[in-house]
């Protein structure tokens, strides 16, 4: 079948990318996932390659002025989310059809789900080049979020732990009533006493989940689930087997994905 919209790459998050932008930040890799796991528990894709989105109703009210004010795609209120996942995709591609700009800026994207509006910010010139670049990369995700907390001075707030400061910046005005900034606090404390994803495993796990593999959360922790799937990619795609996750077992994962350019020519 042809590639869906916004499906991409989607390739996994690197050690350099996180360095980068951890670099940019001024801070250490806890921080980051700390972030990361509030947001989108840490996993940018869904498993079918196309960024983790969610679409706010209200920010494409106010963006298009209640032109298209239906109380489900445009409201001044937020909620009315949902499911999450591919049902999101959904809710944007009605919005895509009043106004595909607007809308493009109503959903957050990606690892950091930095909102479409902010594409300046977050160092693009406009909208469509925020979503082609979250389409193709976690680490084009986080090098968003990277420049949106630089740009945005949230950074220093980050840098100190003062989640109260942050959660307000980033989550907005009514961060405590999903305890935003009390999460933060727990997964920071978490990630800075235990131990970091693992990136190998974390990319072998996503790549798995593209395969059609059940590898369980995108965590970076070589679990049952996650053996007992690399077993069955490897059986199935006649590789040696081995319970080893290293740079060249998560290269052959990768080399087994379709190409976006492929799945056009299948269609």
């Amino acid at each position: 079948m042809p590639p869906l919209p916004f499906q991409g790459t989607a390739l996994a998050l690197s050690g350099d990318g996180l360095a980068e932008v951890a670099n940019v930040l001024g801070v250490h890799a806890p921080e980051i996932w700390a972030v990361l796991a509030v947001e989108t528990k840490g996993c940018g894709y869904l498993p079918d390659r196309r960024p983790q989105i969610l679409y706010e109703r209200h920010i494409f009210h106010r963006l298009t002025q209640g032109e298209f004010d239906d109380g489900d795609i445009s409201d001044p209120s937020p909620g009315g989310y949902g499911a999450t996942g591919a049902h999101q995709y959904e809710r944007l591609a009605v919005a895509i059809r009043k106004d595909r700009s607007e809308a493009l800026q109503s959903a957050s994207w990606g690892l950091g789900q930095i909102m479409g509006e902010n594409f300046a910010a977050a160092g693009f010139q406009d909208v469509e080049d925020m979503v082609t670049a979250t389409s193709q990369s976690e680490d084009a995700q986080l090098a968003a979020m990277g420049s949106f907390l630089a740009a945005t001075k949230l950074r220093a707030s980050l840098q100190a732990h003062d989640w109260t400061t942050f959660a307000r910046g980033y989550n907005g005005p009514n961060f405590a009533i999903n305890r935003y900034d009390v999460r933060l606090n727990g997964e920071f404390q978490k990630f800075s006493m235990g131990v970091l994803p693992d990136l190998n495993v974390r990319a072998l796990q996503l790549y798995l989940t593209y395969l059609g593999f059940h590898p369980g959360p995108v965590d970076g922790v070589a679990g049952e689930h996650t053996l007992s799937a690399l077993a069955q990619f490897q059986a199935q795609f006649g590789v040696q087997q081995t319970n080893t996750i290293d740079e060249d077992t998560v290269a052959r994962l990768r080399g087994a994905l379709p190409s976006i350019d492929d799945m056009s020519h299948a269609a």
